[in-house]
């Protein structure tokens, strides 16, 4: 027996379980990353990932499918992360929010070129904690595009449709995530050259 892979979006529609299981099952291991990596937290994760599926049950028969399951479902699942980081962290204004050019490009204090360290630097454990860090630092705004298009692999149109917002704008965004980790890691790569003597 070939196993069922095409899911039907007009099944879907009518309230078709099996169709519905079959669209858990291809999209739930996506959505709990993309709520881990936003959130941080296991728990809170799954959550999200248990919100995404029942808001998406609801709404399944108002889907028009103007975008792709997938899409569709990266939108609800980002929504409900984005609604629970505003909760936690209400907008605040910091001293350490970037300097901005007359251009209106951000002007990175620190970066220190790390591309001459060996590539088994790059993928040890402390390395991999020092960049989940470096994004949990990232404004909520710019993490998820960076999460959507660098981790995930979304397209920018996939990016700008799953958050609603313009082609041009997920640019900006992943431009500004993207000199911002960057600069936070700058510090730690820079003791770390010094440490292993590739100065």
């Amino acid at each position: 027996m070939i196993e069922k892979t095409e899911i039907d979006i007009d099944a879907l529609r009518k309230g078709d379980r099996e169709e519905f299981a079959l669209m858990v099952d291809t999209y739930s291991t996506k959505i709990y990353r993309l709520a881990l990596r936003m959130m941080g937290n296991e728990q809170e994760a799954e959550d999200i990932l248990q919100e995404t599926f029942l808001n998406a049950y609801r709404a399944l028969p108002s889907f028009e499918g103007r975008s792709s399951l997938g899409t569709w479902l990266y939108r609800i699942a980002s929504n409900q992360a984005l609604m629970r980081l505003r909760k936690k962290n209400p907008v605040s204004i910091s001293v350490d929010d970037p300097v901005i050019n007359d251009g209106g490009d951000e002007i990175p204090r620190q970066f220190v070129d790390w591309c001459c360290l060996p590539e088994k630097e790059l993928m040890t454990t402390e390395v991999v904690s020092e960049l989940d860090n470096a994004l949990d630092m990232l404004s909520s705004n710019l993490r998820t595009v960076f999460i959507l298009r660098d981790v995930n692999g979304l397209s920018t149109r996939e990016t700008a449709q799953v958050l609603n917002i313009s082609e041009a704008a997920v640019k900006t965004r992943l431009l500004r995530g993207r000199l911002k980790l960057r600069e936070t890691l700058s510090s730690y790569f820079s003791e770390r050259i010094e440490e292993i003597g590739y100065a």
